[in-house]
């Protein structure tokens, strides 16, 4: 199977460190993106990479120029694959290969899967990390930064991808957009993670899955400056 690691992008603090990239950051020495380049490859991937490319190691079988976006990177790593495909986003240092099997061989048979970590495992493990959490009924989780999708799904999702990119400073409209039912549940921790799953299929028009996985490697990436610090 193919992976997608997405590196493109720029971050103002990143340019401390003499690059543009928050991907080529050094963290314990290496770029922020080789630590996922590295854990895709021990799990058997062949990855792609969107992004300015310096030399990284392990070296991606294809290099792509960084669009300026974060659907047209997307789009234009798709362009090299077929079928199902890992995609990822390149600051995920604590990535394992441990993790990455862990969603290849777990994952349900879905146009689109996405990995969630329950909170106490991220506290367990990253004590002082700051994530982003949402309560259903089954627990509390947060998002991981891996999502295993069919190439079709992206194609067919494409035009809603970009609706709630313009929405997303318009929270009335992208509730809207979910539903205000959903919406109302999951702020009351009411919601499950099978409605969750409907919406998103009734959405999107295929079938989406959900993946709790024990691995808050998935999870916790570098958004700020002090994240490094770890």
């Amino acid at each position: 199977m193919e992976a997608i690691v997405l590196g493109g992008g720029e971050e103002a603090w990143a340019r401390k460190y003499g690059v543009r990239s928050k991907a080529l950051v050094p963290y314990r020495g290496r770029p922020l993106a080789e630590w996922v380049l590295s854990a895709l490859v021990e799990a058997g991937l062949s990855p792609i990479y969107v992004g300015e490319n310096p030399g990284l190691s392990p070296p991606p079988r294809l290099t792509l120029p960084d669009t300026g976006s974060l659907l047209g990177n997307l789009e234009a790593a798709l362009a090299h694959v077929e079928g199902r495909v890992l995609v990822a986003t390149a600051d995920l240092p604590h990535l394992t290969p441990e993790a990455v099997r862990f969603v290849l061989e777990k994952a349900p048979e879905a146009a689109l899967v996405y990995p969630i970590v329950p909170k106490e495992r991220v506290e367990a493990r990253f004590p002082h990390t700051r994530r982003t959490y949402a309560r259903l009924r089954e627990g509390v989780f947060t998002g991981g930064n891996l999502v295993l999708l069919d190439k079709g799904l992206f194609y067919q999702a494409l035009p809603l991808a970009q609706k709630v990119v313009a929405l997303r400073k318009n929270p009335l409209a992208l509730a809207r957009l979910i539903g205000l039912d959903v919406l109302l549940k999951l702020l009351l921790g009411r919601l499950s993670l099978p409605e969750l799953e409907a919406r998103a299929q009734r959405i999107l028009g295929v079938e989406a899955r959900a993946l709790i996985t024990p691995y808050p490697e998935v999870g916790v990436d570098v958004d700020r400056e002090e994240e490094l610090v770890s």
